[in-house]
């Protein structure tokens, strides 16, 4: 860790439309440092990141990168969606150039004990679910909480009011997380909801992509520290390979659709494993999913010292996160979904089945070389018409096709949109839930997410 970054050149590579870049960068300029920001995108399409930056000392290059700012510098703090192969990046190897992250400049610094949460489904909700019980079941002058990472939420600018007795809350992306081991940290309390094929285009095999994700907890203290994770094979074996002793890993279930938990004590379930059950469980979010991401942040409370009834009662006011299954209209007897959020296939499927009603989908997007074939046989089966969008949509629609499902390849969002409003009747549902990234039409999925919204209440207007 560079202690002080006072006088020092720092490249901060990726500005971002979100928070990251622009915290980082606003933190470092407080630090006393000299920042170039560069990025590939231009000054238009970055305005709203610009904006946050007004009246600060900094140098900008936009529109590309230049391998000198990379190799002439003290240090480069990148974005986490830039891969390591970046050109840019090898030359700052090459010069001996130091890289970090947001991430990882905040969790050097922090004093505070953090709950990291991970997973290819669910990580946001259950990130939020968990920040929200512990807000709820805390008083500020005994903790605060913080709640950042890949939400949304850059916390650099917020260590100096981060105390030790404090409790910081990350949701971490296998992004993020690829880079972590370079400052070989893992939180103190570690949640993987699960983990399935996600952005193989960018971390190159599922193997490459699982073992950034067990970075959570890869150097974390046995004695100290917890892992809290969703009971399945899959996570079992990857957490025996990479640890072996599983003394310190609490596993979350649904058992009659209520929330337990089990410590495991040993490598196999024996007697003296320790169990635990909640009162009933009501949440306002549907989906069964949310009732196990609720497991997890109830096991969450627990370690930290929140009582069985407290937590129940806090998780009864928590509302679904915006663009994951998120309400947004309903028109003529049809509800409109917006789960723009769900970029895998595990997370489209989840929310198919968490919708009771006769549903329409829309579905497709970027292309991250992601096997599509189980995600279009559950769209065949569960809903009356598809409409395909995006790079994947002929793909997509040519398998549900064939599996016996009606799908149309519809090209754009307001299409698919349109031809959905005039399949549907009065009780149906129609739901976006793309399998896919948005990188392919949109700038991400929360632009995904708003125009669908946007184009729903457009129906919704008298005419």
């Amino acid at each position: 860790m560079i202690q002080t970054l006072g006088g020092k050149r720092v490249t901060v590579m990726g500005l971002g439309r979100f928070s990251g870049g622009v915290g980082a960068t606003r933190w470092l300029v407080r630090q006393g440092a000299r920042i170039l920001v560069t990025d590939r995108l231009s000054a238009d399409r970055l305005s709203a990141s610009l904006a946050q930056l007004a009246g600060l000392d900094i140098w900008l290059r936009l529109g590309g990168h230049h391998e000198d700012d990379f190799r002439h510098t003290d240090l480069v703090v990148v974005n986490p969606a830039v891969p390591d192969s970046s050109p840019f990046l090898q030359a700052a190897r090459d010069a001996g150039v130091p890289i970090t992250t947001e991430i990882n400049l905040f969790v050097e610094r922090c004093p505070a004990r953090c709950i990291g949460i991970t997973g290819s489904v669910g990580k946001s909700t259950t990130s939020a679910m968990i920040a929200h019980l512990l807000e709820k079941t805390s008083s500020p002058a005994e903790r605060r909480i913080f709640f950042g990472g890949n939400i949304g939420r850059c916390l650099l600018e917020e260590l100096p009011q981060i105390r030790q007795q404090d409790l910081v809350v990350l949701e971490l992306s296998s992004f993020q997380l690829q880079r972590t081991p370079a400052v070989r940290w893992s939180p103190h309390v570690a949640v993987i909801t699960n983990i399935t094929p996600n952005h193989l285009d960018w971390h190159g095999s599922f193997v490459e992509y699982v073992a950034a994700k067990l970075n959570i907890v890869r150097f974390q203290d046995p004695a100290r520290d917890q892992v809290v994770c969703g009971d399945t094979p899959e996570l079992r074996e990857y957490l025996v390979r990479l640890r072996g002793d599983l003394s310190t890993v609490w596993r979350y279930r649904l058992e009659e659709d209520e929330p337990v938990a089990v410590y495991q004590s040993t490598p196999r379930r024996g007697p003296d494993d320790r169990k635990l059950r909640w009162p009933a469980l009501k949440l306002e979010v549907p989906g069964q999913h949310n009732r196990l991401n609720a497991a997890a942040a109830l096991v969450v409370g627990h370690l930290l010292g929140v009582s069985a009834d407290q937590a129940v009662a806090a998780l009864k006011s928590f509302k679904a996160l915006p663009d994951r299954l998120e309400c947004v209209g309903t028109i003529g007897g049809v509800t409109f979904y917006n789960d723009s959020k769900a970029t895998t296939p595990a997370a489209a499927i989840t929310a198919m089945n968490s919708i009771d009603t006769p549903l329409l989908l829309i579905l497709g997007g970027y292309d991250k070389g992601i096997d599509l074939s189980e995600v279009a046989a559950a769209a065949a089966r569960r809903a009356k018409f598809c409409a395909c969008i995006g790079q994947t949509g002929p793909k997509l629609a040519e398998l549900i096709v064939a599996a016996g499902g009606e799908a149309a390849y519809c090209g754009d969002l307001a299409t698919a949109v349109a031809q959905c409003r005039r399949r549907a009747r009065a009780g149906d549902s129609v739901l976006l839930s793309p399998a896919c990234a948005s990188w392919d039409q949109f700038d991400d999925y929360r632009q995904r997410g708003a125009v669908f919204t946007e184009l729903v209440k457009e129906m919704a207007r008298p005419s």
